[in-house]
């Protein structure tokens, strides 16, 4: 019997041995190796979270700036609007003014037109009264009378 004692016994002896010498060689390095990579993971994952999260800052700074472009881009616009309508509106004042002008550059001429016809008008009356006076009275005529007759014609047509 013991024989077979010694021989569980060196059998027990082996065991514990093999396992110190795995425990020493094979599972502390692989352990090791596991908290390093388990470090490195967890060291990973922290700077893919500042990532994300630097990501999102500039994610928002983005939107922010994209946001007051707009803003910027409307109000630009509106004051092109407004400078466009006073633009157009001071070319209608300035057309309007000349155009007012035109008119009442016209207008005086033809005033100036119808005063001269009128003016013609009369000394060509005045004429033919004065032929007309002439052989109604068959006689000669002074100057002064042809005088007197013509302002008192034209007296007389001016007053109707």
């Amino acid at each position: 019997m013991m024989s077979l004692g010694w021989s569980l016994v060196w059998t027990i002896i082996n065991l514990i041995v093999l396992y110190l010498l795995m425990k020493k060689f094979l599972i502390g390095p692989v352990l090791g190796i596991m908290e390093k990579r388990k470090a490195c993971i967890a060291k990973e994952m922290e700077e893919a979270r500042v990532s994300r999260e630097k990501a999102e800052e500039l994610k928002l700074q983005y939107e922010k700036s994209l946001a007051m472009a707009k803003e910027e881009s409307s109000q630009i616009l509106e004051n092109a609007k407004t400078d466009a309508r006073q633009v157009r509106e001071s070319i209608v004042k300035n057309a309007n003014n000349e155009a007012a002008k035109i008119i009442e550059a016209a207008q005086n001429t033809a005033r100036q037109e119808q005063e001269n016809a009128m003016q013609g008008a009369k000394k060509e009356i005045a004429q033919l009264a004065m032929q007309a006076a002439t052989k109604v009275v068959e006689k000669e005529v002074s100057p002064e009378t042809n005088k007197m007759l013509y302002d008192q014609f034209l007296n007389e047509s001016s007053d109707k």
